[in-house]
């Protein structure tokens, strides 16, 4: 039963992080990739929050491996945060490639942070 949640929530996340990297990337003409930074970011903020929803004992295990390990796990990307990264100091941009790893590590862990206040705010 475990695996059919995990596979159910990957079936939302995967497509779910396709349509927003493209939807936010054709907004902008830059090199830097935005779409990835926005699904790592917004990913990051559901798992902070689930994650204190579920040590408040607002949430079961249930949830959190349908919408942490699957829905999260397929919506987040930070392979292609790495890959997108290299391929930008390979190609020149280093300061954007720098602005990417500082700029998505930073709002990564706060857009956890916060979303763990946010639980803490409405289950503690």
């Amino acid at each position: 039963m475990n695996w059919v949640l995990v596979i159910l929530g990957g079936m939302v996340g995967a497509p779910l992080r396709y349509l927003t990297d493209r939807a936010v990337q054709s907004r902008h003409d830059t090199g830097f990739p935005w779409g990835t930074f926005a699904v790592n970011v917004s990913g990051s903020l559901v798992l902070g929050l689930l994650t204190g929803a579920v040590t408040a004992g607002a949430a079961g295990s249930h949830l959190q491996l349908l919408l942490g390990t699957g829905l999260c796990g397929a919506l987040t990307t930070y392979s292609t945060f790495s890959y997108e990264t290299l391929r930008l100091a390979e190609g020149g941009s280093r300061f954007h490639a720098a602005a990417n790893v500082v700029a998505s590590v930073t709002a990564g862990l706060g857009a956890v942070y916060v979303g763990l206040a946010v639980a803490r705010a409405l289950w503690s």
